[in-house]
């Protein structure tokens, strides 16, 4: 939402200024440069990524428009939730939730937090290190590691949308100079026509470097930067999974445990110590 609201102000801001100057709105039209401009990027766009980039583009652009999921209920659900499993680990052994393990969507645990449970990425991440601590012999070091690189094969993954956006968004200035040069072009070709008429074609030539550049800087490379807000945003739901584990791992009780997680929070969704509490002896209630 805010970034429809932000591009809202762009095209006031812009074309009103223009227009209160005294321009006119109708001589920016200019479909042939758009055609030129918006051509060539998406050629370049697809010449210069792998299938794989392309669809990981496709797919992370829609999410730019909607609001943040990661919210402080839905971080509450989550500590919430490794604090009941943690629990029932340190009460009845780790062979105990074995069956939750296997089957998330059937757990009297995991099925008390459909919006943790709806996420397939993050219900994978916690099963899959709860079965090593199960089922492994791994210590504290190893699945530290082990978390580590799948955190920075997440990180790689999450970043190639916003290496494509941002490099489209480098390119499109170039391109509203291509479709400007295109325009002078055509006007020396038009030079026996009076002065009036050639000034037209060249204003034309010369919306194609403006819609270039803003293109490029007031709506495209804008989003390069929203994706990788979101990357962060995802990444600190997997670190406090990590962190939470390990403290677990090393020997503390499942509410440290669940505490050195609250930690690694931004504070702008992190809930006090108070608030999680409360939120857990409500789960239990249940």
């Amino acid at each position: 939402m805010l970034v429809i609201v932000g591009y809202v102000i762009i095209i006031i801001s812009v074309f009103g200024g223009f227009a209160i100057a005294g321009g006119h709105l109708a001589s920016l039209w200019q479909p042939v440069e758009l055609l030129m401009i918006g051509g060539a990027a998406v050629g370049a766009f697809i010449v210069g990524n792998s299938n794989k980039a392309l669809k990981a583009t496709m797919k992370a652009l829609p999410t730019v428009f909607k609001s943040s999921k990661y919210n402080k209920a839905m971080y509450m659900d989550l500590m919430t939730l490794l604090y009941e499993i943690l629990g029932k680990i340190r009460k009845e052994g780790l062979m105990s939730i074995e069956g939750d393990v296997d089957d998330p969507n059937n757990s009297p645990i995991f099925t008390k937090y459909p919006v943790i449970l709806a996420d397939h990425h993050i219900t994978e991440f916690i099963t899959d290190y709860l079965r090593l601590m199960v089922g492994g012999n791994l210590n504290s070091l190893e699945i530290e590691n082990l978390m580590d690189s799948e955190l920075e094969t997440h990180h790689q993954e999450g970043e190639v949308p916003i290496h494509t956006i941002a490099k489209l968004g480098d390119g499109l200035p170039a391109f509203g100079i291509v479709a400007a040069v295109m325009g002078v072009v055509h006007t020396m070709e038009s030079v026996h026509l009076p002065p009036a008429e050639l000034g037209i074609l060249i204003a034309a030539a010369l919306v194609g470097t403006f819609l270039g550049i803003l293109l490029a800087y007031g709506f495209v490379g804008p989003l390069a930067g929203k994706l990788e807000h979101n990357l962060h945003e995802s990444s600190k739901m997997y670190e406090c999974i990590k962190i939470t584990l390990l403290a677990n791992l090393n020997g503390y009780t499942p509410v440290l445990a669940v505490e050195f997680g609250r930690k690694v929070l931004f504070t702008t969704e992190r809930p006090s110590f108070m608030e999680l509490e409360e939120h857990v002896k409500q789960s239990k209630s249940k």
